[in-house]
């Protein structure tokens, strides 16, 4: 199965720390992703995976959904989202990205796209 979870406890950790205090794009977010049902299929929080900490990932689609802020705009951040993207992928696992922005004031259209992107629908 692609992308098992990482059982690092230093990630574990991590990651338990990360749900404990969650940005307002990551809140709403959550909130779209447990009450919708998209196509059935469960996301989690803060996944530890490859070495890296998933916003949300719904394994049984291998799907991770991830919510940037301000701090994925510069060349670095966006050259790690690049290479991180790679080993995920490498891993069977599929990145779809979203910014803080587009979650807050666009919320119908993200869970719109991640629904697309669970059901294989094309875009319109």
């Amino acid at each position: 199965m692609p992308g098992k979870r990482d059982h690092n406890p230093q990630l574990i950790a991590f990651a338990r720390r990360l749900r404990n205090s969650p940005t307002d794009a990551e809140l709403k977010l959550w909130a779209l992703l447990r009450r919708c049902n998209l196509c059935g299929y469960r996301f989690r929080r803060q996944v530890p995976v490859a070495g890296y900490i998933l916003d949300f990932y719904c394994m049984s689609a291998a799907l991770a959904v991830e919510a940037d802020g301000g701090q994925h705009n510069n060349e670095t951040a966006r050259e790690y989202d690049r290479r991180r993207t790679g080993v995920l992928l490498n891993k069977g696992i599929r990145v779809i990205r979203f910014s803080d922005f587009d979650i807050l004031k666009n919320p119908d259209a993200v869970v719109e796209t991640i629904y697309r992107e669970l059901s294989g629908e094309p875009p319109p």
